[in-house]
């Protein structure tokens, strides 16, 4: 092992330190180094990396707590079972992501808005296009390595294609979600919209019927003499019905403007 680590490039040891590193496969004349980088989804999106240096009789994976690389017992096999773990329990735990954005919809269709889904909305995005992010570059670097080691006797290829295949089945659901939180928010953005546009509405005629009376009271408040419908018993009621006959003036004024502007 520590034969194994004197053999590993410095530049190459500092990647497989780095536990943020994204995936990588390196094809080297001594040894070949293929870096993993997956999410783990748990209370908050994680993402771990699994370094591993294949060579020609053997592979190692990197021990990050201990710093140091470890024999693994089959040259193909033993990576293969690691990084199949990693993806099967990211396929069962990314149904989670699926059940919040399936939530999300039925309350938009049963017009039940939580306060916070516009909160729940970013979280989901950023964290799903994350995975998408990763899983692009991973999936790409698998097929890159099952390429790369298709001919060599003993390479299991079919396990190798059965992890790009789980690579690319993540990433197409993490896209599909990707297009469903998409339509989520345009139709939250027009029901939101619509909900405004009535209060407007709403708010405008109130407008309508306050305003003019604003200007009577202004007007027949003015201490000025000669005011019309100051003399006689019947001043309001005169006010009241000239009032009421502009309003209708008005509405027909305004749907013959909207019939024939259609």
């Amino acid at each position: 092992m520590q034969q194994a680590k004197h053999m590993v490039d410095e530049l190459h040891l500092e990647d497989l330190r780095n536990n943020s590193h994204s995936s990588t496969f390196d094809e080297n004349d001594d040894y070949d180094m293929l870096i993993v980088h997956l999410p783990v989804i748990g209370k908050n999106l994680e993402v771990i990396s699994l370094g591993f240096i294949i060579t020609a009789d053997g592979s190692y994976l990197y021990n990050s707590v201990q710093n140091k690389l470890e024999s693994l017992d089959s040259r193909f096999e033993e990576p293969y079972n690691k990084i199949d773990a990693l993806l099967d329990k990211l396929l069962k735990s990314f149904s989670s992501y699926q059940d919040q954005v399936f939530d999300m919809e039925e309350s938009l269709y049963e017009d039940i808005v939580k306060r916070d889904f516009m909160t729940q909305w970013l979280t989901l995005k950023r964290d799903i296009l994350r995975i998408e992010r990763i899983m692009l570059h991973t999936s790409s670097v698998m097929q890159e390595m099952v390429n790369h080691y298709e001919h060599v006797k003993g390479f299991p290829i079919n396990h190798y294609i059965d992890i790009h295949e789980h690579c690319e089945r993540i990433l197409h659901s993490a896209t599909l979600q990707l297009s469903k939180l998409d339509y989520l928010y345009h139709f939250y953005d027009t029901r939101t919209n619509e909900k405004i546009n009535r209060l407007i509405f709403f708010l405008t005629i109130i407008s309508a019927i306050f305003l003019p009376l604003n200007l009577i009271v202004g007007f027949f408040g003015m201490n000025t003499s000669d005011l019309p419908f100051t003399e006689g018993p019947h001043g309001t009621l005169n006010v009241i019905i000239t009032f009421g006959a502009l309003v209708v003036l008005g509405g027909v004024v305004w749907r013959w403007r909207t019939r024939y502007s259609e």
